[in-house]
């Protein structure tokens, strides 16, 4: 890890751990998705920090931070929210991938005077189905998360090295610099998170239209295992006050690792603008 400062703050009844770059740019705060924590925004972190005071977030049950079962509910939202105003930052941008990007999106929505910025990487946002079955589809999710804990605790049954080695055969394409963070995510995860919804299912068409900072949604190829398709890319931004879309081909969703310079290069885009509109 580099020299980066470590730190907890009590939010939301909550322990949630940081990591922090400093330094005295404006505040980016990084939230990754579902099963990884806050180092494995490692490679970005280190391509913002020139710039950007960055603090990447352990979300409650993933890497340093408290269990998720350690008070009686858990709104990973709020806990974003809290943790913002215990730092003190002023209006951050909030890059967010997969489960974090809802987080950064419902606490733009929720809390428009803390967040100054969205960026929104591969959101869980599926097409919406008039017809669907919410009995069932509960029924589906609790199926796909019994199979994603299986292969979780299939993984911590190995050494630390097995776990990278998997990782490098199951995504070729990704960086050498992404395989340890990501390995080590899995060994520091707390499983409960299979059990305990984290933040509220708010459907995006009710969401976008309250989100009124600069945002961008930042989105792959499905047909690679990205969840946004084009034409749920296209409503978002008709509901958008203030969107930007961009998209990274060849990618799936995990954005950054399969496409970085294109990636990296619309972030650091985006972040720029906004930095000179904010000191405007």
């Amino acid at each position: 890890m580099p020299d980066w400062a470590e730190g907890t703050v009590q939010t939301n009844g909550a322990r949630v751990h940081t990591y922090r770059t400093g330094g005295g740019g404006p505040p980016v705060v990084l939230v990754h998705g579902f099963t990884d924590d806050g180092l494995c925004w490692t490679p970005v972190a280190q391509d913002l920090e020139d710039a950007f005071d960055v603090i990447m977030v352990d979300v409650r049950g993933h890497g340093k931070s408290a269990p998720v079962r350690a008070t009686p509910t858990v709104d990973i939202v709020a806990d974003l929210a809290g943790l913002i105003e215990a730092l003190a930052l002023e209006r951050p941008a909030v890059l967010g991938h997969s489960m974090g990007a809802a987080a950064a999106a419902q606490a733009a929505a929720r809390y428009p005077a803390l967040v100054g910025a969205a960026l929104l990487e591969d959101p869980p946002w599926r097409p919406l189905s008039a017809s669907a079955d919410p009995q069932q589809e509960h029924a589906q999710w609790r199926k796909r998360m019994g199979a994603w804990e299986a292969g979780t605790r299939l993984l911590r049954t190995k050494p630390r090295e097995a776990i990278v080695a998997t990782a490098r055969a199951e995504h070729p394409t990704w960086p050498e610099a992404e395989l340890g963070p990501w390995a080590d995510s899995k060994l520091r995860l707390d499983l409960d998170i299979y059990r305990v919804p984290l933040l509220p299912q708010t459907p995006w068409t009710e969401l976008a239209p309250r989100i009124r900072c600069p945002t961008l949604l930042i989105t792959g190829d499905p047909d690679r295992g990205a969840i946004v398709t084009p034409e749920v890319a296209q409503q978002v931004l008709e509901l958008l006050p203030c969107g930007q879309h961009v998209h990274i081909a060849h990618a799936g969703h995990s954005i950054r690792r399969e496409g970085y310079p294109r990636y990296i290069e619309a972030v650091r885009a985006f972040l720029s603008h906004w930095e000179a509109t904010r000191c405007s």
